[in-house]
């Protein structure tokens, strides 16, 4: 249930970001810069690494939302729960291995960081960019779980069918922006410029995983 008093009892991400717009604009074009810019990961890499920290942070609602993007992009639901089963698995990828290790260790412990995990993402052939982009993604989603659960976000089954369908269908460059557009969040000086009958608010639902929360809650409390 939400924690705001002026938002809806149900309300999602969409709703807080129009509630809330200051400085939405920049996070939603830093996503899209971190998750879909040039990289050495590809954006299932990437967008599992951002299910996989929201996972270690139990946040079912982001670790659903990626974990089915994700899967659109070519990751295996079943990768995903493995991986945060037992993150030093190989069904993965045994070069994807280190840096999942570090990002565990970099959520759950972060003071205890030591040279040796930086070097085991090299000894592999990541780049120091691919470590930065890794590290990146998860203070991203660190940061977002925070607004997440602090705000007491909730979603719907209709959502979850939305998001996959979107991103089967509609894939992309810029699918945060976008977001942040069809909120009327971005350019709101054009929204200001607009009549009010163009101006009607658009709400959106970040989905959940397919699976149910109680069995994401069991994965993220395996570790």
């Amino acid at each position: 249930m939400s924690q705001m008093k002026d938002l809806p009892s149900d309300a999602n991400l969409g709703h807080v970001f129009q509630r809330f717009p200051k400085g939405v604009d920049h996070l939603l074009k830093y996503h899209d810069a971190v998750l879909r810019g040039p990289s050495e990961f590809t954006i299932g890499e990437r967008e599992l690494i951002a299910a996989y920290v929201s996972s270690l942070n139990s946040c079912y609602y982001c670790a659903g939302v990626h974990s089915v993007i994700a899967e659109t992009f070519g990751i295996e639901v079943e990768t995903f729960q493995m991986l945060i089963e037992n993150p030093d698995t190989d069904t993965f990828s045994s070069k994807l291995s280190p840096i999942l290790n570090y990002l565990r260790k970099l959520t759950l412990n972060p003071s205890k960081m030591l040279h040796e995990d930086a070097e085991a993402v090299r000894t592999v052939g990541w780049s120091e960019d691919a470590l930065f982009e890794a590290i990146s993604v998860c203070a991203l989603f660190s940061f977002m779980h925070r607004i997440v659960e602090g705000s007491g976000l909730n979603t719907s089954t209709e959502a979850r069918t939305a998001t996959r369908e979107r991103h089967r269908n509609g894939k992309s460059d810029t699918p945060y922006t976008d977001f942040g557009k069809r909120l009327g969040i971005i350019d709101l000086r054009a929204k200001r410029n607009r009549s009010p009958l163009e101006s009607t608010a658009i709400t959106y639902a970040f989905p959940s995983h397919p699976d149910s929360e109680a069995s994401l809650r069991r994965l993220a409390l395996a570790n």
